[in-house]
């Protein structure tokens, strides 16, 4: 069995996904994960994966891993209204990604400014609960860094 860390994709702080102030994120309807309460400065948003860039929006972003493992990054809730101001895409759909590196740079206070929660929901797609490990960050809400696991997917 396979296990693919999921790592943190922006600096701040690791929420569980049942307190991300969105029914859909948080009654799991996307699927299992954690988020990231961002810090308020703009932000270089990274692969928390390393595969192929999937789908890209300005707001969201999948990758999908090499062992099948489909990652979905949303930048933010209710941000797809934005019509992508806050942020700006590095990469290209298509694009074969490496964990770490800046897929968009995400500017926190012009999404409060907006009246929006940059809060970032990071989920596990096609998986269970079950599937997923999550890093003693999220239960306690430490700070993360984007070298940090975020949780680990197992099979």
């Amino acid at each position: 069995m396979s296990a693919t860390p999921v790592l943190a994709p922006v600096k701040g702080r690791a929420v569980p996904m049942e307190q991300v102030p969105d029914p859909v994120f948080a009654q799991l309807m996307t699927g299992p994960g954690a988020a990231v309460d961002p810090v308020r400065e703009v932000v270089d948003v990274v692969a928390p994966v390393s595969g192929k860039l999937f789908k890209l929006y300005p707001h969201a972003f999948v990758v999908l891993t090499a062992e099948g493992v489909a990652v979905l990054v949303h930048l933010g809730i209710d941000t797809v209204q934005l019509k992508g101001e806050g942020f700006t895409t590095l990469v290209t759909e298509g694009d074969e990604l490496t964990v770490g590196q800046p897929v968009t740079i995400y500017d926190v206070p012009a999404i409060e400014a907006a009246g929006r929660n940059p809060i970032v929901p990071v989920i596990a797609l096609d998986k269970q609960a079950a599937d997923l490990v999550l890093s003693g960050a999220v239960g306690s809400g430490a700070d993360l860094t984007p070298t940090d696991t975020l949780f680990t997917v197992n099979g």
